[in-house]
């Protein structure tokens, strides 16, 4: 007996949603377990030099290396293995990370257990965030993108507040095998029962377009692509042919500067300042909960009034939020840099892959989203090299801090010449 045809809205398909949702929490879960305890103590439990800002980053740029090429990977992959599946391959690949962190003699086994983290994160995050948008209509991509982001975010606040309290209890080892075990077997678990294959949502959109039968404002799709085009034409559309693309896709990489110099340099800057591993994880947290919280509203937001000036806005403002760290002292200033940090964060993050999504043609938006991934997460190896190398020039943190809230200002400007608002009914195709 035929599938009956797909029916494409949030509330449609509210099941599978929640699940999805579900999933993208317990992947914030699994990176966040990485972001406090291990680079406070990396002197002290694994044998990092102080002093040693290469080789403290070095797992930092292990992970966007190879998060950005998974994502690309990813891409290519969901479009003609399904969604599922991928995302049950990156499950299965996060298994030995804690076992891993336990049994590390050294720096090495950190920089490998973050290998397969960037496995993980590349084919899972991607998947959820392609699997909500094939379910959910275009007028709900802003919010979709912002829910999966919010509780992505979520969890990963979550993980460094509670993986803070876990290490100082348990010890850090046993404290992230255990949280890092129970995350992990769970998430492998809800993929294989409940998660369902949402790449026929995205054919029958493909296929309502080419029919000419989609309805509403019709979005700027580029011209310069073939129907069914290869994976590397995409790619060059992304990364060169098309200005509004390259512009997107700039702006996500140098963002990522920012969550490098957070998941390194924050703990290290604040545990130099005696602040203990919980109270890091508040503080690191407030980043994530800010960040996460506010998407709820900044995804749904951009579907009122675009996504060009959130997302710039968003870029200007998270390089302030960095510089603002270096300037005043104390749990309560440090604090209000960080929620100032996590709300430009929130303004440009769903709002960048919610661009994407809006000129994407649905027969090529998973492989798409995947190289904006790439390019994207590729920040971290690429950010995190460029803080390692001016921390080691500056003899000192401080001038990666300046670096970051630089390059935020000067990406944002390039966005501001060379993109455009993406939103449909704001500006349709005539």
């Amino acid at each position: 007996m035929p599938l009956s045809e797909p029916v494409h809205g949030i509330r449609a398909n509210l099941d599978q949603f929640l699940h999805q949702l579900l999933q993208v929490f317990l992947v914030g879960l699994t990176i966040g377990m990485m972001r406090t305890v291990i680079p406070a103590l990396a002197d002290s439990e694994f044998g990092v030099p102080r002093g040693s800002f290469m080789l403290l980053m070095a797992f930092v740029i292990a992970f966007g290396f190879v998060k950005g090429t998974l994502n690309f990977v990813a891409g290519h992959l969901a479009e003609r293995i399904g969604r599922k599946t991928v995302l049950l391959l990156g499950w299965a690949a996060a298994l030995p990370i804690p076992l891993l962190i336990l049994h590390a003699p050294n720096w090495n086994w950190i920089v490998a257990a973050t290998v397969l983290l960037g496995i993980n994160q590349g084919l899972t995050w991607s998947m959820t965030q392609t699997a909500k948008l094939d379910l959910t209509r275009p007028d709900q991509r802003g919010l979709t993108i912002g829910l999966n982001e919010f509780s992505g975010y979520l969890g990963v606040a979550v993980a460094g507040i509670v993986t803070g309290y876990l290490a100082t209890i348990l010890g850090p080892r046993h404290g992230l095998l255990i949280f890092g075990s129970i995350v992990i077997v769970l998430a492998l678990l809800l993929t294989a029962l409940w998660v369902k294959e949402t790449l026929r949502w995205a054919r029958a959109e493909g296929a309502r377009h080419a029919a000419g039968q989609s309805t509403g404002p019709r979005p700027r799709f580029p011209h310069n692509i073939a129907d069914r085009p290869t994976t590397w034409q995409v790619f060059t559309l992304m990364t060169w042919r098309d200005r509004r693309m390259a512009a997107l896709c700039q702006a996500g990489l140098v963002e990522k500067f920012v969550d490098a110099l957070v998941w390194v340099f924050y703990p290290v800057f604040l545990y130099q300042h005696g602040i203990s591993l919980p109270g890091i994880g508040w503080i690191v947290g407030i980043y994530g909960l800010v960040w996460g919280g506010s998407q709820f509203f900044t995804g749904k937001l951009s579907d009122h009034v675009g996504r060009h000036r959130p997302i710039v806005a968003g870029m200007w403002l998270c390089g302030a939020g960095v510089g603002m760290m270096l300037l005043g002292e104390g749990v309560a200033w440090w604090s209000l840099s960080a929620a100032i940090t996590g709300f430009g964060m929130a303004l440009l993050y769903p709002n960048l892959s919610a661009a994407v999504a809006d000129i994407a043609h649905p027969n090529w938006r998973g492989a798409a989203i995947g190289i904006y991934r790439f390019w994207r997460d590729l920040g971290y190896g690429i950010g995190g090299l460029a803080l390692g190398i001016v921390a080691h020039v500056g003899g000192s943190i401080s001038a990666g801090f300046w670096l970051v809230a630089i390059a935020m200002l000067l990406s944002g400007a390039l966005l501001q010449w060379w993109g455009e608002e993406t939103h449909p009914r704001l500006n349709p195709q005539r």
